[in-house]
């Protein structure tokens, strides 16, 4: 099923990815990436096994409060340590990591149905 048809035209919709690289709002990007409903940043993190609370800087501070945030881990699920999920849950931020085609496919159907959710997307 098509979900973009149900996205206002002004989101932050994630087209494709591959090659290093994530395409939003049908503009390629090299990734990693933040994509917010309303704007993408660029994430500046060395990789999976860097990713502190820290890191998340961009998205625990976010006007409005994200609601659920997606971590697309790269080309296949790892496990998200409990300090870290710990740390996010503290500033309000609830984290599901899953593989990173998963994580902007999910981002899509959140999206459509007006959620405020986020991804933090690592290039598949």
């Amino acid at each position: 099923m098509d979900v973009t048809p149900l996205i206002p035209a002004d989101r932050q919709v994630i087209d494709g990815y591959g090659d290093g690289q994530f395409c939003v709002r049908g503009t390629w990007l090299p990734g990693p990436l933040i994509v917010f409903p309303d704007r993408t940043l660029a994430w500046e993190v060395a990789g999976f096994a860097a990713l502190t609370v820290e890191s998340f800087a961009p998205i625990t501070g976010a006007d409005p409060p994200v609601e659920i945030l997606l971590l697309g881990a790269g080309p296949r699920n790892q496990l998200v340590p409990r300090a870290l999920r710990d740390g996010l849950r503290a500033r309000g931020v609830v984290l599901d990591g899953m593989d990173t085609g998963a994580a902007c496919r999910t981002y899509n159907v959140l999206l459509a149905e007006g959620r405020r959710v986020a991804a933090a997307l690592l290039p598949a």
